[in-house]
């Protein structure tokens, strides 16, 4: 049957002549979308599909005969966590890379994983039929491109904001101070691959400020500590996706002292451990800490404030900027 359902979709995906489905992007986020085909309760998904905002791209030729149509979008990583950019009709099974699976109500292999998928129902004009993945904003193409340069310019380090699809004069300093940084001409953010070019700059961590990177296949909860006016205090926690990059919110002077601690965790939120130890990114600078969001600035007897102490690294901001990769041993 898993065969059988797989040959059906690749045949809607490249025969027939009417109907061809597409998903475009009004976010203003690059996604990676994923398809769900149900027939006769058997269901098969097919993707990742990167979608650039303000673009459409094919997935399907030719008009699908299924019962129930779905999708799963996300954000790339890079972006952090994220409210879900879909609703949460059913599970569906998915893979890894360029991905084909039938039989997608359960997962039979390591690499593969269930997500939430929302059914839809295509809008038709003509021979085309598209989902729209949208953000509550309501941008139109030009503007979710637009929105997308601003929010990746400020991941890159470029003050954008805010984020809102419109061209402004702080918008078009920060896009003219990236352009010169880099050499190029003003009409790079023309180019069809600026978006790619951003993407690359958000990721490389020459930005000001703290850049932290899981490379990890966990999720990992960091916080940061911040000396300032001679007082030291510790926050926390910023939650970091497998495979994503997050820029802490840090004073805009240089603090003279800045400390970081990281910990992967599992579903239920416990420390994972390899060989017997923690899997934690820290040092030996000790400060208190709380198992939920926290704010604190006494760092005296944690324990007795029945508070949690965790071991903080300190991280070398004499160039203005530092990336922090999270690595398994």
């Amino acid at each position: 049957m898993r065969h059988a359902l797989a040959a059906v979709i690749l045949l809607a995906a490249t025969c027939g002549a009417h109907a061809d489905l597409e998903i475009c992007n009004r976010t203003s986020f690059v996604i990676e979308a994923a398809i769900g085909v149900e027939t006769k309760g058997a269901a098969a998904t097919r993707g990742w599909f990167r979608v650039d905002p303000g673009n459409c791209r094919p997935v399907l030729r030719g008009e699908v005969a299924a019962d129930h149509l779905y999708l799963h979008a996300r954000a790339l990583p890079l972006y952090g966590t994220l409210r879900p950019l879909n609703s949460a009709h059913i599970n569906l099974c998915t893979g890894s890379g360029d991905f084909l699976l039938a039989g997608a109500k359960k997962c039979s292999k390591p690499d593969e994983r269930l997500l939430p998928f929302a059914e839809v129902k295509p809008s038709k004009s003509g021979n085309q039929a598209s989902i729209f993945v949208a953000e509550s904003a309501g941008y139109e193409a030009d503007q979710a491109r637009v929105a997308a340069i601003q929010r990746l310019l400020t991941l890159a380090g470029y003050d954008a904001e805010p984020i809102d699809g419109t061209l402004g004069a702080k918008s078009e300093t920060a896009l003219a101070a990236f352009l010169k940084s880099r050499n190029l001409s003003a009409d790079a953010a023309l180019r069809t691959d600026f978006l790619d070019v951003l993407l690359t700059a958000a990721r490389d961590g020459t930005a000001p400020g703290l850049l932290w990177c899981n490379d990890t296949k966990n999720v990992v909860m960091a916080a940061l500590a911040i000396e300032e006016g001679g007082t030291i205090t510790a926050r926390g926690w910023w939650k970091i996706d497998p495979g994503a990059c997050l820029r802490p919110e840090m004073p805009r002077r240089a603090s003279s002292r800045v400390f970081s601690f990281a910990e992967a965790v599992d579903g239920s939120g416990a420390v994972i451990e390899r060989k017997g130890h923690p899997l934690v990114w820290g040092g030996s600078e000790k400060f208190c800490v709380k198992n939920v969001r926290f704010e604190i600035a006494d760092h005296r007897n944690c324990n007795a404030q029945g508070l949690d102490v965790k071991a903080f690294a300190p991280i070398n901001l004499s160039n203005n900027s530092a990336t922090i990769r999270f690595r398994e041993p």
